[in-house]
């Protein structure tokens, strides 16, 4: 896929985050429980997930391949990710979707600068160049104006 057609679907994947995030934190209101949302989006995500798999699966990893995955690959995505997502349900429905969404975009930013410029996660190294700081606090600013009341 070229890098357009590449940007416009993490462009569409940013909407639907932020989508669900505003479903779900209402979920979370009604239930008197953003981790109670979260279980439900979570065991829902795993249902679709489940089935996207079946229809879309090609080939599958074999026991070997399985084995030699880190022990800590398996949990902690999904620890971080619970802890994000409940986070974002708690915090929606207190702050707003729009003030919500740019603060964790500017966590977003800041977290993915530093660690691309270390390779962290076993990631690329994308190092922080005089063209990226320029961006990144053309962002911050972007994120602060949203935010200014």
């Amino acid at each position: 896929m070229n890098q357009y057609v590449l940007s416009g679907l993490a462009i569409i994947g940013g909407m639907f985050l932020a989508a669900q995030g505003g479903l779900n934190s209402n979920l979370g209101v009604l239930l008197k429980n953003p981790l109670l949302a979260s279980v439900v989006a979570f065991f829902c995500s795993t249902v679709f997930a489940l089935i996207f798999v079946l229809f879309s699966s090609k080939n599958s990893p074999n026991w070997l391949e399985i084995k030699q995955i880190p022990v800590y690959l398996w949990f902690t995505g999904g620890l971080f990710s619970v802890l994000g997502i409940s986070l974002y349900y708690y915090t929606i429905p207190k702050l707003g979707i729009s003030t919500m969404i740019s603060l964790g975009l500017f966590g977003q930013l800041i977290f993915s600068v530093i660690a691309g410029h270390f390779g962290w996660l076993n990631l690329p190294t994308e190092p922080i160049t005089i063209k990226r700081t320029i961006g990144l606090i053309t962002m911050m600013v972007g994120i602060l104006l949203i935010n200014i009341k």
